[in-house]
């Protein structure tokens, strides 16, 4: 008999701290820097322990600018896990940045990143999947191997809406958060790793993996939510989110957030989120059975291990790729 073995997933988690969150929102106590890293890192840590999992985590550089959570980010890297450039303010806008300005957010990023945690990072994820030509173009020239800032869906739009509408923002700071979450040209983008194909070369492409065909996300937070309606409805969207993966042969990037295993006891400044209302238990055994659920179908990686599709390409400008192992996903 021939050894089967299953397809790769690979799984990341953007550790967006509670400053984070609240800069984004405009909530002016941002600049106080608060965070809930001590609470939740170890707690991530010891999930992914019991799993033996080794994921990648996107780490803000202004967090590892600061000396009291070098220890709590030392501790990831220590464990085994990818750690890669999340950038350095957290702010959507970057697409907005000059050349000149993306350099320095970068450099700044690494910096203090390689001096928290002893890696240099070689992924990066905008915030906010805020991502550009010019982005694209500064990462090439120091060699990084993959980008993951798009989440190929239609909903985008609708999660900005939602936001705009609980968030305290003049119309300059909405202006700069007009592609908060992506557009909604963005679900037409491929689901599936490939290559985007800029004048300054070639970099890998790996989007946040959508559903094929509807490309509805089902990252943890957004089963978070549907759980809170349904635990029934959000065990089926899961279920059926997985196994279209399978069924396409699509091998899923998987999305974690700080704020999937935390309460709203324990960061009440962002007790408007969606699924906020959920204990940190409730959360655990959500994640304990959706890990379940995905290493029954998948091999579990962390994103540098995740499969390049080579031969695809496509235009950073205007989102089209050339191949049909691109498009047999949509």
């Amino acid at each position: 008999m021939p050894l089967l073995t299953k397809p790769i997933a690979s799984v990341s988690l953007d550790l967006d701290d509670k400053w984070t969150y609240m800069k984004t929102h405009g909530d002016p106590r941002w600049a106080e820097f608060p965070s809930y890293l001590n609470i939740a890192v170890p707690r991530v840590l010891e999930f992914l322990e019991k799993r033996n999992l080794k994921i990648t985590f996107f780490v803000v550089g202004q967090d590892a600018a600061l000396e009291r959570n070098h220890a709590v980010l030392r501790s990831i890297a220590d464990a085994g896990h990818e750690i890669s450039n999340h950038s350095f303010h957290h702010e959507p806008w970057l697409h907005l940045y000059s050349e000149e300005d993306i350099r320095k957010e970068f450099e700044t990023a690494e910096q203090a990143i390689v001096t928290a945690t002893g890696q240099r990072p070689i992924g990066f994820r905008g915030p906010g999947f805020s991502v550009s030509e010019t982005v694209i173009k500064v990462m090439i020239s120091r060699g990084y191997k993959y980008d993951a800032s798009t989440l190929p869906t239609f909903l985008g739009p609708l999660a900005r809406a939602y936001y705009f509408f609980n968030a305290k923002l003049d119309p300059e700071e909405k202006r700069k958060r007009a592609k908060l979450f992506g557009t909604f040209a963005d679900g037409f983008k491929p689901i599936k790793a490939y290559n985007w194909k800029t004048p300054a070369g070639v970099m890998t492409e790996i989007p946040v993996t959508t559903i094929p065909v509807v490309r509805t996300p089902f990252h943890l937070s957004y089963l978070i939510y549907l759980h809170g309606y349904s635990h029934v409805l959000s065990s089926i969207y899961m279920n059926l989110a997985f196994s279209a993966c399978k069924l396409a042969r699509v091998n899923p990037s998987f999305l974690l957030h700080p704020l999937d295993f935390l309460g709203r006891d324990e960061a009440p400044e962002l007790g408007f989120f969606p699924g906020m209302k959920m204990s940190p238990d409730e959360k655990m055994k959500l994640a304990d059975k959706t890990f379940s659920a995905l290493a029954d179908r998948f091999t579990l990686v962390a994103m540098k291990d995740h499969p390049a599709k080579g031969s695809t390409t496509g235009d950073l400008r205007s989102g089209r790729v050339s191949d049909s192992a691109a498009t047999s996903s949509r």
